[in-house]
């Protein structure tokens, strides 16, 4: 009897203390579109395991009811305590609700942290902060470039080699059209990619000059501005991208046909490579054998630049209510601890942080890829494919869409973005 009494006392203060423990965990809540939720998964396992009494709470959503879901959090006050940005527009439309988060990455990683991290992070981090706000309000956990892709097996039935100026992409689209393949497959319903594409009009036609009308050296009604713009809409007037472009979502809607092998060609940028990494990946997607990168062609005929559009994809910044040391440790592992090797052996874009590769590679075109993008294009990026502005990002975005519709000439859409770039300075 006595032993039965003792064996049921140990047995409630084991419960006891394991509740005690339990209640010692700190929680830290992540909201994002990005990195996909089979990658957080897997992260949170890795992090949780590297840090004791740190448990996460993750939740993903497609980009676009990503930003709805953030507007609304901050409306009610009640922010992720760490949360996924872009730089620029996204990140200075919440920087009232962002602790600094420097303090941290010191703590971390000493004073010098930011030689921890490509250049070209740290350069694009506080981009659109207020003069003299030298604050990092998000630190960057993935870079990228934004380029075009093609699938090998569709180029191959159609004998061409992938496209390198305006007439050999309309050479292209004609040919796929008439084999039954989307020629440039983009859910064009979504603001961000017709911005990635525009963005990268606009460098082949002036490089920089976008960045100089953000500083308001050059109105964004300058005739190279809508020369981009004319490209656009010849884009969709040339039966370049598919019929109906306008409204199919770039995720899931384009992706599903890009994988099912019905693309010959398609908008994205480094962070495709993660199609491999997915749970049962498709044929095309597993180890990266179906699809290959190329640079966008050169639709002035006046020469494409070398370097590419790119930088930070997702930084994540510190909510102002979160507990700073617990959010801190989440961050910082998820950037160059044991949950970022785990993000990175997934291919779910370039890292951030210097030094990290992916463990092990399935194909040797999937180490060729990610070599390309880590050694020869990556270090040529000079300019970000974010805009600073969150009001003319959304012009843009909108004056895109309007002249694809043919509901607005180029100059048209260009005097949207003036308008807004005039009303942000109040």
């Amino acid at each position: 009897m006595k032993k039965l009494l003792l064996s049921t006392t140990a047995i409630a203060l084991s419960a006891i203390f394991a509740a005690s423990a339990d209640a010692e965990d700190t929680t830290v809540t992540y909201r994002s579109w990005s990195p996909v939720i089979q990658t957080l998964q897997k992260m949170v396992q890795s992090t949780e395991a590297a840090i004791p009494g740190i448990k996460i709470d993750v939740k993903t959503f497609n980009y676009p009811e990503y930003l709805v879901d953030l507007q609304t959090r901050a409306n009610a006050g009640e922010m992720p305590d760490i949360v996924g940005l872009e730089p620029g527009a996204l990140t200075q439309q919440y920087r009232e609700y962002l602790a600094p988060a420097q303090d941290c990455a010191a703590s971390v990683w000493g004073d010098d942290w930011q030689s921890k991290f490509y250049p070209l992070a740290i350069e694009q981090a506080r981009l659109g902060n207020p003069s003299g706000d030298e604050n990092f309000y998000g630190l960057p956990v993935l870079t990228q470039t934004i380029n075009l892709w093609y699938t090998v097996p569709v180029m191959e039935d159609l004998g061409l080699a992938p496209p390198t100026t305006y007439d050999e992409l309309k050479a292209l689209a004609e040919a796929a059209r008439a084999a039954g393949y989307a020629p440039m497959m983009i859910g064009a319903g979504d603001g961000w990619i017709r911005r990635d594409v525009y963005m990268q009009l606009i460098h082949n036609v002036a490089p920089g000059l976008i960045y100089k009308a953000e500083a308001g050296e050059v109105p964004w009604t300058d005739e190279r501005f809508v020369e981009a713009m004319q490209i656009w809409k010849n884009m969709f007037d040339d039966g370049i991208f598919q019929d109906g472009a306008l409204g199919l979502s770039h995720y899931p809607g384009a992706v599903e046909v890009i994988e099912s092998g019905r693309a010959a060609t398609f908008p994205m940028g480094a962070w495709w490579q993660q199609q491999a990494a997915v749970d049962n990946p498709t044929p095309l997607s597993k180890n990266l054998s179906g699809y290959a990168a190329f640079k966008f062609p050169d639709v002035t005929g006046q020469g494409a630049p070398d370097d590419l559009l790119g930088g930070i994809d997702v930084m994540i910044g510190i909510s102002k209510d979160a507990d700073y040391d617990a959010a801190c440790k989440v961050l910082t592992d998820w950037i160059g601890g044991a949950g970022a090797q785990t993000l990175i052996n997934t291919f779910n874009d370039l890292p951030a942080f210097v030094g990290l590769r992916p463990e092990k590679f399935g194909s040797d075109n999937q180490e060729a890829v990610w070599d390309m993008f880590t050694k020869e294009w990556l270090p040529t990026v000079k300019y970000a494919r974010q805009l600073a502005s969150p009001e003319v990002k959304q012009a843009l975005e909108d004056a895109l869409a309007a002249v694809a519709a043919g509901d607005k000439t180029p100059e048209e859409g260009m005097a949207m973005v003036q308008q807004a770039y005039d009303s942000s300075k109040g």
